[in-house]
């Protein structure tokens, strides 16, 4: 038997585009990887404890606001004129 294409009745797009979901995982890394430093760091007083790591986590946190925020209009618009 054949396996046929079925077509789903609620065709929607994407809620994100791929953009925003690779900033998202741009976005995890750099939170992941401030942690990770103030972890491995493990001094209390330390540079990289105090200035480097608060630094990248609130830098990771920015992205996941830009990339949730963001919106590509120009593909909506597209998508709505040729519906």
């Amino acid at each position: 038997m054949a396996k046929q294409k079925r077509k789903r009745e609620d065709d929607k797009p994407m809620f994100f585009s791929s953009f925003n979901y690779k900033l998202i995982g741009i976005a995890i890394f750099l939170i992941f990887a401030g942690f990770l430093a103030m972890y491995m760091e493990n001094e209390v007083d330390g540079f990289i404890s105090l200035f480097v790591s608060p630094i990248v986590i609130m830098a990771g946190y920015i992205i996941v606001i830009f990339a949730i925020l963001k919106h590509n209009r120009g593909e909506q618009d597209e998508q709505s004129q040729s519906a």
